[in-house]
């Protein structure tokens, strides 16, 4: 499937199969994606603002740069995904597996990770400002430059992760 820019804002694509698709620019605001087979999809500078993605599988997919502001992604399986850039603020991902997710420039500021494993992620200067980072696990993770000032680290275990200029309160 290729369709590089195109508008699905709003429609009902519960239980897609997608996996593999060229979605490029889409717009897929406040589209119904729950359960879809996106793995391995390409989604990059894609809009899914208030997109509900609950247990949709983005297992190897590509977002760079794609807007998840307020999207529901209980369940979601992000794990391998291709972050960079993307603006994932105010986003629910407590308890997410984002192991070796690449992350580097995203946008998690107010984001909820707690109880996240982010081991081996990369958040090189990701913001994280102000986002709940309480008990998330940060085994090899890539915080270098990385903005976590406001951050609640409560139970979080930071000694395994690469720091080097990162910013903290």
């Amino acid at each position: 499937m290729r369709d590089r820019g195109v508008s699905l804002a709003g429609i009902d694509l519960r239980g897609a199969r997608l996996q593999g698709a060229n979605l490029v620019d889409a717009d897929l605001s406040g589209a119904d994606l729950r359960e879809a087979m996106l793995a391995r999809s390409t989604l990059a500078a894609a809009n899914l603002a208030g997109a509900n993605l609950d247990g949709a599988n983005l297992v190897h997919a590509n977002l760079e740069g794609a807007i998840l502001r307020g999207a529901s992604v209980n369940g979601v399986k992000l794990r391998d995904a291709f972050l960079k850039d993307a603006d994932l603020s105010e986003t629910n991902l407590s308890g997410h597996d984002l192991a070796w997710t690449q992350m580097p420039g995203a946008n998690l500021s107010g984001a909820d990770l707690s109880g996240a494993d982010l081991g081996e992620a990369d958040l090189s200067g990701a913001n994280l400002r102000g986002a709940n980072l309480s008990a998330a696990r940060f085994d090899g993770t890539d915080l270098t430059n990385a903005d976590l000032r406001g951050a609640n680290l409560d139970g979080a275990d930071l000694t395994a992760a690469e720091t080097d200029g990162a910013t903290f309160d």
